[in-house]
């Protein structure tokens, strides 16, 4: 599909503007139109936007500055004073790459609140949530034309998508090794009413820049997705690094991770990239109306159900279950969305919630043990 146009299409910078490294940076570049002064119209290039201009105090002496990497004992941050070093009076686990923070050149002094908040949950028995990037204007799910497309995984980036408040867009890479593209680019395209797909040849640098668009000045991509399927190849076009990639095994798809860390980087079109670890398993937490902004076909039916508490199975007056005897529906899609509600409302408990819930099973399980052993004497 073409660039993105109206309210989301943005100036860019072009490729061949000039880059330079930060000295003491080893993985961070700067855009070489140098950010010099708090007063200065190009801290916008970092992502500086209003609603991070309403939360300052007018009497505050505390500067802003970008979450670029995070550690286990302080943050990496961009700053139109340069590169600085912070630590934070909290666990650095409660930032995420992308945040804005206020800081009095040494320490974070306050979080600001964020635009989109991309998160999921993190992996374990114990309920949580664990944060993936912050402030990303666009999420950039890539997939490949082979054994890695996957609808119901698509389905869940962009539900994690909508829940964030980001634009979704699909990039389906190895698109020169398939006769089957422009069919997966069209299904990808249907999933969702918010997204935009596009297939390209992530090895070639310039089908690469079509994304370039969504990564202009002022402007955060965040790439997803699996293993392999070329997301670091992405990034080095985009924002001039080499850093090594490796390709998929031919004989399931799958890849090894490239990326082990995720770090804010300028791209070559004037804006920021977020690439990502590979994520085998994307569990969604506190995504509710992520889910029904992808499915909405399938909540603007339930509304004209008969009865509220409507099962969608055996009942009369049933919008859904007519829906799929008339072929508007599909079934499959149907499962789909009832997997991902159901696996949201566990995965959104509390800790608490967990706990009060393993202890009725556990109850209900010893009292079902007495009763096996009462009948057995």
């Amino acid at each position: 599909m073409s660039s993105p146009s109206g309210q989301y299409g943005r100036k860019t910078r072009r490729p061949e503007d000039t880059l330079s490294e930060t000295p003491g940076a080893d993985r961070i570049l700067l855009p070489s139109f140098g950010i010099t002064s708090l007063n200065n119209p190009d801290l916008a290039v970092l992502g500086w936007t209003a609603h991070f201009a309403r939360q300052l105090d007018h009497d505050a002496t505390d500067l802003p500055a970008r979450i670029a990497e995070v550690s286990r004992d302080h943050l990496t941050t961009l700053s139109p004073q340069g590169q600085i070093t912070l630590v934070t009076p909290d666990e650095t686990g409660l930032y995420a790459v992308g945040d804005w923070v206020l800081h009095d050149g040494s320490r974070v002094t306050r979080r600001l609140d964020r635009m989109t908040e991309i998160a999921r949950r993190s992996a374990g028995p114990q309920a949580g949530r664990q944060l993936i990037a912050a402030n990303v204007d666009t999420l950039a799910i890539v997939t490949s034309c082979n054994a890695d497309f996957n609808v119901a995984r698509l389905e869940r980036y962009l539900a994690l998508a909508a829940q964030a408040g980001c634009l979704p867009l699909i990039v389906l890479t190895k698109a020169d090794l398939s006769e089957e593209a422009d069919d997966l680019v069209r299904l990808a395209g249907r999933l969702s009413p918010l997204v935009t797909a596009m297939a390209i040849n992530a090895k070639d640098a310039d089908d690469a820049l079509r994304l370039a668009p969504w990564c202009g000045k002022g402007q955060t991509l965040a790439l997803v997705g699996s293993s392999g399927v070329g997301k670091t190849t992405l990034q080095n076009h985009l924002t001039g690094l080499s850093e090594a990639t490796q390709d998929i095994r031919e004989d399931d798809a799958k890849g090894r991770h490239t990326t082990t860390a995720r770090a804010l980087r300028a791209t070559l079109a004037g804006g920021w990239l977020i690439d990502t670890p590979g994520i085998r398993e994307l569990a969604l937490t506190d995504a509710a109306e992520g889910i029904d902004a992808v499915f909405a076909e399938i909540t603007d039916l339930v509304g004209h159900c008969r009865f509220n508490d409507c099962k969608h199975e055996s009942e009369p007056g049933c919008a859904i279950k007519a829906a799929i005897e008339a072929g508007a529906l599909d079934p499959d899609r149907l499962d789909r969305w009832r997997k991902l509600q159901r696996e949201d409302r566990f995965n959104s408990e509390s800790v608490s919630e967990a706990r009060a819930r393993f202890r009725k099973l556990g109850k209900m399980h010893r009292i079902g043990k007495d009763r096996g052993e009462t009948k057995r004497r």
